[in-house]
């Protein structure tokens, strides 16, 4: 049974939506999965210690309408990694992801992200503790490197350490993180994009499940780097401010289901009874619908569509109605045909 659900998740993660701090939480999960039932969907970055030593366990919270969907945990002692992983595998998570490639302040003032890609051994070991504390999957999310490392040096060493500990999947960010002199925004952007190497990584550890993150824009660019042979893509910023563009179409293009003839409004209508659930139980609509600002990005009249909801969806009496009026008023700003 747990071979099977590994297969599952594998095969998910031939196209994954990235763990993005402050974005991906369970409302952004739950509007990407109305466009693609097959994607595989990460929480933000959750921290070992808040669930430990915090008993942050509403971190955890998500709803079943979102698997497959994995856990990202930050850290850096095998221990409380392992029992974290642990609360993340009796919570139902299909995968328990460890970070590696994080290069904000905070992270590396808790001595883990990405500047754990400079002790391999480390991270081996809290995989290894990790995987016998889990009984679903472990993964890995990391960088080339850090600084002033060689990448075409250091990836395969820390690639072969930590498969060593017993990780089949990895993702790797095919940027270098400077963790000093550039902010974590700089870090997505300035470092140089090597993507020979994560294709080498592919040629030199045939085994190994591995995804292409970092840079990767459109799903003609993810169906061609699977072409070229990596096992998955991992989309980010894209992905988010550009669902509908890459989710509608992914479960056709990169899984192989027949095309459902959807629109983006079937999409946000769907999403209603979900709003409605959310603001019952005290919930704001803007916790909602900040994630739905860009599913109408390029149409025509989108921008009546963001700006209705970014100045109304805060107000006491804001509620799914406010949705249909950002609709109508979309509707209203077109030319017509």
């Amino acid at each position: 049974m747990i071979e099977r659900e590994k297969a599952s998740v594998s095969r998910a993660a031939r196209l994954s939506v990235a763990p993005m701090m402050e974005w991906t939480d369970r409302h952004c999960r739950f509007f990407h999965r109305l466009m693609s039932k097959q994607a595989l969907l990460y929480t933000e970055m959750v921290t070992s210690p808040a669930l430990v030593r915090g008993n942050a366990t509403h971190l955890l919270r998500y709803s079943q309408a979102e698997q497959p969907v994995a856990l990202q945990l930050g850290g850096s002692d095998p221990a409380e990694l392992a029992e974290a992983a642990r609360l993340g595998a009796q919570a139902g998570y299909a995968e328990i992801n460890l970070n590696v490639g994080c290069p904000s302040d905070r992270v590396q003032n808790g001595a883990f992200g990405a500047i754990l890609m400079r002790d391999p051994k480390l991270v081996a070991e809290c995989c290894a503790a990790m995987i016998k504390a889990s009984p679903v999957e472990v993964t890995v999310k990391c960088r080339i490197g850090v600084d002033d490392q060689e990448p075409s040096d250091v990836l395969p060493e820390f690639i072969a350490r930590v498969a060593g500990a017993g990780v089949g999947r990895f993702t790797i960010h095919a940027r270098k993180a400077w963790l000093q002199g550039l902010s974590p925004k700089e870090n997505r952007d300035i470092p140089p994009l090597d993507y020979e190497l994560v294709q080498q990584m592919k040629g030199l550890f045939p085994a190994l499940h591995l995804s292409l993150n970092g840079g990767v824009t459109t799903l003609a660019d993810a169906k061609a780097a699977l072409d070229r042979g990596m096992d998955g893509v991992m989309i980010g910023r894209a992905a988010y401010h550009q669902p509908g563009d890459i989710l509608m179409d992914a479960d056709h293009m990169i899984f192989g289901a027949p095309k459902l003839e959807r629109t983006r409004e079937d999409i946000v209508m769907a999403m209603l009874p979900y709003i409605d659930a959310h603001i019952a139980e005290g919930g704001k609509l803007g916790q909602v619908t900040r994630h739905m600002l860009g599913i109408f990005a390029g149409k025509p009249g989108a921008r009546h569509w963001k700006r209705h909801l970014s100045e109304n969806a805060h107000k006491s009496d804001a509620g799914s109605h406010t949705v249909v009026d950002a609709i109508e008023m979309m509707h209203a700003a077109r030319p017509a045909a």
